[in-house]
């Protein structure tokens, strides 16, 4: 389903047909289910019993010295009295008792002082038709009657009054909707227009139209044969959408679905331009099961009964190695080999300092056992003196005692004789 959408514009209206809040242009295949949207909370339609505490009226103040501070100054509602929140105020401020009649809602102030300097709001809503509309005053205090006046600071109107005065900030609202003069009941309709291509907007035919009381009238022959339908409870939940089935070519046009809430001053008007395309294509078929083989029987026939099933074929295919996985393998073949070279490196650095360390002590060494004299003798260590002198006292130690021992045998042997 193919969908462009494009929004105008709110506030942009048509003539007397209402304000057009909405446009699309819709393109669906052939054959399928089409639905127009035409969707408004604000037309759900319930009886207004309690009118009179639908509406709701009430001023504030805004404070911005010495502190930001909201204030609540009084509200009314129809039939019921107005409800001043300050003691202070009672009888000093007020609003006219047929405001809901006359639609003039003006805050009356009498005596004014400093304190009542501020940022006044009058606020109106209507629940029923989910309307709020609001105004804003900004009054000032002098003691010179010269410098009284009026004027308009580009965001509100700036009262100066005189200290002690009486002032009248102006709120009037004379639309039936706010006053006692309009009804609400049986004047909610909703209709369907269908423009087909080539004929003007006047010359649109009318599909169907729907009241809040439950009547409803169509025309042609195409919501008879269920061909287009909207829900029966439209006003229950605000939904209005137009459903067409079974979409043909025949049905492009240019659909228009018009909201009037007379009551509520709403009119609103949303549009589609729907295009039909080409039909979707069949789905595939779902191949059948195949019939089961039968199974020959001992006393059967093998030539005639057995049934010879071929076998699966299989195909073993190699795929070629990608390149990245060869350049993978070759990375770490490399790597390896950097490692070892490395590895190498070092115990060759390390056998060489070992080397060289061994020749240096070699040559402190020779240095240690001898040094030259001024008469270029060479003079032993006292080291290795000590030790030659110690090998010496031992041969003749031992030479003393082989001769005491000669001499002894020298002895013995004259005595015999």
């Amino acid at each position: 389903m193919l969908r462009n959408v494009f929004i105008l514009s709110w506030g942009q209206s048509s003539s007397s047909l209402g304000v057009v809040v909405e446009a699309r242009n819709i393109t669906l295949p052939a054959g399928t289910l089409a639905v127009l949207p035409c969707n408004s909370p604000r037309m759900v339609w319930t009886r207004d019993r309690l009118k009179d505490r639908q509406r709701v009226v009430h001023w504030d103040l805004v404070r911005s010295i010495p502190e930001y501070s909201v204030e609540r100054i009084l509200d009314m509602s129809p039939g019921v009295k107005e409800r001043v929140y300050n003691g202070f105020n009672k009888g000093r401020i007020t609003i006219p008792k047929t405001a809901f009649t006359d639609g003039n809602f003006s805050l009356v102030i009498n005596n004014v002082g400093a304190a009542d300097r501020g940022v006044y709001s009058c606020n109106l809503h209507h629940h029923y038709c989910q309307l709020h509309q609001s105004i804003k005053i900004q009054l000032n205090t002098t003691k010179s009657a010269r410098k009284e006046k009026r004027y308009w600071d580009g965001d509100k109107t700036v009262f100066v009054v005189l200290l002690g005065s009486s002032v009248v900030l102006p709120c009037v609202n004379r639309r039936p909707l706010w006053t006692d003069g309009q009804q609400e009941e049986q004047q909610q309709v909703a209709h369907w227009d269908w423009q087909p291509p080539g004929v003007r907007p006047d010359l649109a035919d009318r599909l169907v139209d729907l009241y809040a009381s439950g009547e409803r009238r169509q025309y042609g022959p195409l919501f008879p044969v269920d061909k287009m339908s909207v829900s029966e409870d439209a006003f229950s939940v605000g939904d209005f959408s137009l459903t067409i089935s079974n979409l043909q070519p025949i049905d492009k046009g240019l659909y228009s679905c018009h909201l009037h809430h007379h009551y509520c001053g709403l009119h609103e008007r949303r549009i589609f331009r729907l295009m039909v395309g080409p039909p979707l294509p069949p789905p595939p078929l779902v191949p059948t099961a195949a019939p089961a083989v039968p199974h020959a029987l001992p006393n059967d026939d093998p030539s005639h009964n057995v049934v010879e099933l071929e076998r699966p074929r299989v195909v073993n295919v190699i795929l070629p190695e990608h390149r990245g996985h060869f350049l993978q393998q070759l990375g770490y073949i490399l790597a390896t080999f950097f490692l070892l070279a490395f590895i190498i490196t070092i115990v060759t650095v390390l056998t060489r300092r070992r080397r060289k360390r061994g020749l240096e002590y070699d040559l402190q060494r020779s240095k240690w056992r001898g040094h030259v004299t001024d008469h270029g003798d060479i003079a032993l260590d006292a080291t290795e003196l000590k030790v030659c002198n110690q090998e010496h006292l031992n041969s003749n130690y031992k030479n003393n005692l082989l001769k005491e021992r000669d001499m002894s045998k020298d002895r013995n042997k004259g005595k015999c004789m």
